[in-house]
Order: structure tokens, then sequence, then C-alpha cells
């Protein structure tokens, strides 16, 4: 038997072995002698799909592959790069750190366990094994996997990515000033409220299909949803992954605003309008509560981007001289007054004319 990182399973898909997807989870067999890959194989692969390398080294660059195994059984005692080492480099990678690894050895000494555990594993298994318990705790391992993918993405619904990592590897995010970036500040304006309980609740229901398609829109460009109040939606690019091309980005952002709502406009009969204003400064970023999160910026940058939308028409997007200066070889620009920015002065303001 050679190396294989092919996937392999039986056409029966039991609800246990499904990922979120709606396909088989995805098991990584690493085990010098092919014999027992082949136990695993036959054990396992009507439930799930099976790779399978006979090298330790294979396995990571296997894990690293996407889409990667959702759990990796991995034997010890190996030529060249044994398990241990394979699981220490596993869990030293932050783009495998996540994936959960089962030890299954013939090492059966206390020792052995305690040291597979104190490199990062989620259980060991010694040999010869019961069929049922390997299936058993295969089971349990990817479920709690699952469950905490759940989660996670409940987080990004509240706070980027790059934090959520750094509090996984770090167990804290600190507060951090990224200069430049660029705001984003947009305003719904509604085509009219009633206190009547079914209207009103068709209007939430609009609000959150067209921050829906916001949020979209954002993450499609590479920039960052920081929050939604009431009608106002609050974006920025630069951070936490800096971006030099962060103001283009966010009139492109902008622009993709105004042709969705137009177009939602003429498909739904919504009189939906929004103003927009941007303004490229610096913020500080970081995490605000302790028992419940939210990824909130500050600083002057923030308060000038609100100020600039603002003064925008509804379905116009207005910009500050900050980002104008950018942009303005991009865009066509038309003057838009100004503001007076207390400590700062005038800042002249431009409305977005031909894109």
């Amino acid at each position: 038997m050679t190396d294989s990182d092919t996937t392999q399973g039986a056409p029966s898909l039991p609800p246990e072995g499904l990922a979120d997807s709606g396909e088989k989870q995805c098991i990584l067999a690493v085990d010098d002698a092919p014999e027992n890959i082949e136990i695993i194989r036959n054990l396992l692969e009507c439930e799930y799909q099976i790779k399978a390398t006979v090298k330790g080294r294979k396995a990571l660059e296997i894990a690293k592959r996407k889409p990667q195994p959702d759990l990796i059984l991995l034997d010890i005692m190996m030529p060249e790069m044994d398990g241990l080492e394979v699981c220490r480099a596993l869990k030293a990678d932050p783009e495998t750190a996540h994936i959960p690894v089962i030890f299954i050895t013939g090492k059966n000494e206390a020792a052995n366990e305690i040291e597979g555990f104190e490199l990062g594993a989620a259980d060991y298994i010694t040999k010869p094994f019961h069929p049922a318990v390997v299936r058993a705790r295969v089971h349990t391992h990817l479920l709690l996997q699952r469950e905490q993918r759940k989660v996670e993405r409940l987080l990004e619904n509240i706070l980027p990515r790059k934090i959520i990592q750094d509090i996984k590897v770090h167990g804290f995010s600190a507060p951090e000033m990224f200069d430049p970036v660029t705001i984003m500040f947009a305003e719904l304006i509604e085509p009219g409220f009633s206190d009547d309980a079914t209207l009103a609740g068709q209007l939430i229901t609009e609000l959150t299909d067209i921050f829906t398609t916001f949020d979209s829109i954002v993450t499609g460009h590479g920039a960052e949803r920081i929050k939604t109040n009431g009608d106002t939606y609050l974006a920025v690019c630069g951070m936490p992954a800096r971006n030099p091309e962060h103001a283009d980005i966010m009139v492109r952002v902008a622009r993709d605003f105004l042709k969705f709502l137009s177009l939602y406009r003429r498909e739904h009969g919504k009189n939906w309008k929004v103003r927009i204003g941007l303004h490229t400064g610096s913020v500080v970023g970081g995490i605000v509560g302790r028992n419940r999160y939210l990824y909130d910026i500050f600083g002057d940058g923030v308060s000038i981007a609100s100020r600039v939308q603002k003064a925008a028409e509804p379905m116009t997007l207005v910009v500050s001289d900050p980002t104008w200066e950018l942009v303005r070889e991009m865009y066509g620009f038309s003057p838009h007054g100004s503001i007076e920015v207390k400590g700062k002065g005038i800042v002249r303001l431009f409305e977005l004319t031909v894109s």
C-alpha cells in the first residue's frame, strides 16, 4: 500500500458523519503500517471520508491542504518523523492547531499518554483497540469539533476573524491603533414607520435583508463590518489586517451599496434610501465588555466619518478631504462644502459624481 491522500467512502451517509455542508466529515489516518490504515479504513469509511498516509511529513502537508481533515488519527512509532513530532508541529501551526488529534498506538505506558495530552492531543487509544471504542471516540470528538465551529461562526458575527484568532492563540486581544484606515458610515432612510406590529415586523425584515446584503458586499471587498446601530451601518478597511488600498476599497463598497439599494427599490417597490460618508484617518480598535463582547472602533476618525455621512444627501456618497486625496485620480467628485472639526479646523467635503 502506498501513500494516499484521496478520499474514499461508501455511499451511505449516516447523520453523525455529516459535516454542516452535508458532505461526509474527513478523517486523516497516519500510520507507517499499511495494514493498520486498512483496518481504520474498513472501520470508519462507511461514515466518514478517509485520507491516509504512512509518513509523518506527508501528514503535515495533507493537514494544511484545503479542505482540511476534521480529525487526525495518529500513530506514534513511525520512522523519520514520529507521531509526537507530528502532533507538536500541528499544534504549533495556526493553520492546523484547531484539528483534533487522537493517538492510536501500541505505546501504553502512562508517561506516553501524558506526553501525548501535553502536546495537545484530544484523546489517546492504545492497541489492540475495540472497534466500538474507536467509533465512539471519533464520533464524540467530531461532534465537539462541529459544535466549536458553530460557536466560531457566531463569534464572527461580532468579532473580526483576526481578533478571534488572537483570543484562541493568546487568550486575549489587546486594543490596537490603526493608521491609516478608511471608515464608512451608511445611514438607511426608512420608507415610513408605523406603530402597527405587522408593518413594524415587515420593516425589521427588510432592514435585515438589506444589512445582510451589505455584509456580503463588505466581506467580498475585503473590508470589515464593525457594527450596526439601529438603521446605521459602520464598516472600515485597513484593519485589523492592514491594506494600502483601503480608501479605494471603501469607495467601491459604497458604490455597491448605492447600486444594490437602487435595484432593491425597483424590484420591491420600497423607498429605502441611504446616505454614505467616508473619512480616512486613525482609529483604535478593541473589544468592549467582559460578559458580552463587542468589537468597536474609537477616535476622532470615527467622529469625523459620522459627520461626513450626515452631510450627504440621500442616495449619495460624500468623502472627506483625506479620502478624496487618495482616490481623486480614480473617481469623479464635485465639491460638497465643508465641516469644521474641533482641534482640526476645516475639513473639505466631496461628493462622488462619476465612477
